[in-house]
């Protein structure tokens, strides 16, 4: 490689979310000329070929999953499993240790980008091995809900009434938790999540010993979320800009192509919660009947609710009749930025996840944001308070349900041509959009990304 090159080990927390997030970045600096090893499941790597624009420059390494009690025989990733066990997926990447050394002795990199295995920066300090903990959720999230001021990692626990305001010195936003949020998210950060440690405190470790911190966004749209977390963490933050996804070079599935060009421009609802949402069978009949109450087309692509084997056994009673020719239900995986950017698609009702709505923030559909857990909860906030680019449907203070009458008044707010919302939330989506999309933009910021990774070596 020539001298400006450098060669990047990435490890990112077996999630297909945290994995793509890893990918798309790996495609931007591969296209630069730098070399990247990427660590991932075996039977993930396949999966991800198609998306590896640069094989000469990015080498998908496969690395074997040791066994734990409890995980299904061939586990793998999140998607593999129900949410409760997500932390056994991450006992097994802790088991992984003495392979990713191995690997990392024989790579010789530069750097290794991780997220979740709180491990790697003593190893990597170990072997001489610069450690960036590249965050695929958004600053705003980790400041609200790590709390790095208030000092968690000296047994100081997150209650319930500790969350349900931001931290003080957190800056002015629209970001705040309703009582079943918070008690949510409380829960979750006591929660051991892997080999004998709770969730939080592996994130304190991360931050505290990795050499610099990275986040997938840009100052103009986080900057004073990204000020907070350099100044209370003491270090260096690295912003990689908006890594807006690649055009992708396949051509949508012909079968939903014909569904979505029976539509006309802009009509159509399309509404997907990811490969790991799950709702419950009521929450999920209430989505549907929601949608259905739109009068409008729509095409949902879900997970069968909890408990569900197919996705026909949990349709409301003679929803089917009612919606032929309009309302179109997948329980499969979707090609879902190609179904985004179909000019039939006008609405999408989105679980918030960081990469739905990195895709989404690049298209011209209205946004309804009907978030689930974690850092969903806060992204919802931003989008739809500090940004005003959606709609949040509304849910219950104490329980966190919504129902079919709060899908539809979301969606009606954003697609109703004499609604006052959707013209505001409109010219905020255009303004947010054309700037993601605006020439040099990205350009600038991973070329000053590189530029501060060369820093640390020196």
């Amino acid at each position: 490689m020539a001298d400006n090159t450098f060669h990047i080990a990435m490890y990112p927390w077996f999630a297909l979310g945290h994995l793509t997030s890893f990918l798309h970045l790996s495609n931007k600096l591969a296209e630069r000329g730098h070399k990247i090893s990427f660590l991932l499941p075996p039977k993930t790597k396949s999966n991800f070929e198609p998306f590896n624009l640069y094989p000469n420059l990015i080498t998908l390494i496969p690395i074997d999953i040791p066994h734990v009690d409890g995980l299904p025989p061939g586990s793998e990733t999140t998607a593999d499993v129900p949410f409760p066990l997500h932390p056994l997926i991450m006992t097994a990447m802790d088991l992984t240790q003495p392979t990713i050394e191995f690997h990392l002795r024989n790579l010789k990199p530069h750097f290794v980008f991780f997220d979740f295995t709180h491990w790697l920066p003593a190893l990597s300090r170990k072997l001489n091995i610069k450690s960036v903990h590249y965050y695929t959720i958004s600053p705003a999230t980790v400041g609200y809900l790590l709390r790095p001021e208030i000092k968690i990692a000296d047994n100081k626990i997150r209650t319930e009434v500790d969350l349900m305001n931001p931290p003080p010195s957190f800056p002015r936003s629209s970001i705040k938790l309703r009582a079943h949020e918070a008690r949510h998210l409380a829960a979750g950060a006591k929660r051991e999540f892997g080999s004998g440690i709770s969730f939080s405190q592996r994130q304190w470790i991360c931050f505290s010993e990795c050499d610099a911190v990275s986040f997938k966004t840009c100052t103009e749209m986080e900057g004073p979320y990204c000020n907070y977390i350099e100044k209370q963490f003491c270090k260096k933050v690295i912003l990689a800009g908006p890594v807006v996804p690649e055009p992708p070079s396949l051509v949508l599935d012909q079968e939903i192509e014909r569904i979505l060009d029976n539509f006309e421009e802009g009509s159509v609802i399309f509404c997907a919660f990811g490969t790991e949402c799950l709702l419950n069978k009521d929450q999920f009949q209430e989505l549907l009947l929601g949608l259905e109450s739109t009068g409008l087309p729509f095409f949902a692509a879900l997970k069968p609710p909890i408990g569900v084997e197919k996705i026909e056994s949990a349709l409301p009673e003679g929803f089917q009749e009612r919606v032929k020719g309009r309302g179109f239900v997948y329980g499969d995986w979707v090609q879902q930025q190609l179904i985004l950017q179909h000019p039939s698609v006008g609405c999408f009702v989105t679980h918030c996840g960081s990469g739905s709505l990195s895709e989404a923030m690049v298209t011209k559909c209205q946004l309804v944001l009907l978030p689930n857990v974690g850092d969903q909860i806060i992204n919802a906030r931003l989008m739809g308070g500090d940004l005003k680019v959606g709609v949040e449907v509304e849910k219950g203070e104490e329980d966190g349900l919504f129902s079919k009458n709060g899908v539809c008044k979301a969606v009606k707010a954003v697609m109703n041509n004499d609604s006052e919302v959707k013209e505001e939330v409109k010219q905020n989506h255009t303004k947010w959009r054309e700037f993601l999309l605006s020439q040099g933009l990205e350009d600038s910021y991973i070329d000053g990304f590189v530029q501060k990774l060369h820093e640390m070596l020196l």
